[in-house]
Formats: C-alpha cells, structure tokens, sequence
C-alpha cells in the first residue's frame, strides 16, 4: 500500500469517505495528476508542481486548491476557508456535510485549465 493508502486507512470512515471523493475527482478530471506525499498528507501534481492537497484534522477534512485557489471563480460558493492567502483557497468539510460532485468538479476543472494555460 502507498502512502496515501496507508494515510486514507487510518482515518475514520467519514473522513476517508470525503477524501476519497476528493482524490477521485481529480483523476477522473485528469489523468495527468500525480499523487505524492507531503506535510504528513496526500498532495497532488501538475508536471511536478503542487496542484492540490488534502488532509484530514480532528473534526474536519481540507481540501486545497494550492497556487491558484485565489483566482479562481467560486460562484458555488464551494470555498469556505484559506481567504487570507494570496494563493490557496480551501474547502473544509465536516462529518455530516454534503460534497456536490458536479459543483467540485467544475471547480477542479476549472483550476486545471488555470494551470494548463
């Protein structure tokens, strides 16, 4: 098992059922990504640079959208946390909130194409 398996199967079920909706997304968007493991957590590549990154905390799970987060458009309001930052933007999620696959994904897609141009 790699890292991020190994860090996914540590976790409790809620958190890992969020972190691998996040994990998947990004490769069904690309397959182009490449997964590593930095900060003690799963980050993932562009042509090796730091794309995206998720982590699980004590009552919340993060993903982050890492170096261009903060120019991208958000008119779903997906992200709720990393607005002081002049790069990242992230979305928190805690036990019982609801992930809108279509909504990340568009966001995923859209950070992608920042990236590519």
């Amino acid at each position: 098992m790699n890292k991020t398996g190994t860090y996914l199967a540590s976790l409790p079920q809620w958190q890992k059922d969020f972190l691998v909706t996040f994990r998947t997304t990004l490769h069904d968007v690309s397959d182009t990504i490449e997964e590593d493991f930095k900060w003690n957590a799963p980050v993932f590549l562009i042509d090796g640079k730091l794309a995206f990154a998720m982590s699980a905390f004590k009552a919340h799970v993060k993903y982050n959208f890492i170096g261009n987060g903060a120019l991208l458009s958000d008119p779903n309001k997906l992200f709720n946390n990393g607005f002081d930052s002049k790069k990242a933007r992230g979305i928190d999620l805690r036990e019982g909130d609801v992930v809108d696959l279509a909504k990340l994904q568009g966001l995923v897609e859209d950070s992608l194409r920042l990236i590519n141009n």
